[in-house]
């Protein structure tokens, strides 16, 4: 890993082809891959946000998650400031397990939004969530 950048995990409205996407790419990051998190996550629709987005979150009951898409993005230190200034409560940066056991920083959500939300967990994924819906909710 360059000792200048860090690998962020991208859950939501930030993957390639959503709208949050351009706060990545703006600041230098590069996408390195798409992988999935540990069978240990679970995933909501988040309400009142705008582009929506989903709120990840790691399970305490392993038999209710699985695992979900992400993608791994390199940004560059210096802008690791003024990207994180950018994500909205509940939303934070967090440390997360990928499926190969290795953790990473990336999207995590607190668990009080999840009170009311709708679950998403079986989908797999934002993308794939958004694709089986008539009208996509980015």
């Amino acid at each position: 890993m360059d000792p200048n950048s860090i690998d962020i995990a991208v859950v939501g409205a930030h993957l390639s082809g959503f709208p949050l996407n351009k706060d990545l790419t703006s600041r230098g990051a590069i996408l390195l891959q798409t992988t999935s998190t540990s069978a240990s996550y679970r995933l909501f629709v988040l309400s009142n946000s705008f582009p929506r987005k989903p709120g990840l979150c790691r399970a305490l009951n392993h038999e209710d998650s699985g695992a979900i898409e992400v993608e791994i993005w390199r940004l560059p230190k210096s802008e690791v400031g003024s990207f994180i200034e950018t994500v909205p409560s509940p939303l934070g940066i967090g440390t997360i397990e990928l499926k190969d056991g290795t953790w990473v920083k990336g999207f995590i959500c607190e668990p009080y939004a999840m009170q009311g939300a709708t679950e998403i967990t079986e989908s797999g994924g934002w993308r794939a969530y958004t694709d089986s819906l008539d009208t996509p909710t980015i």
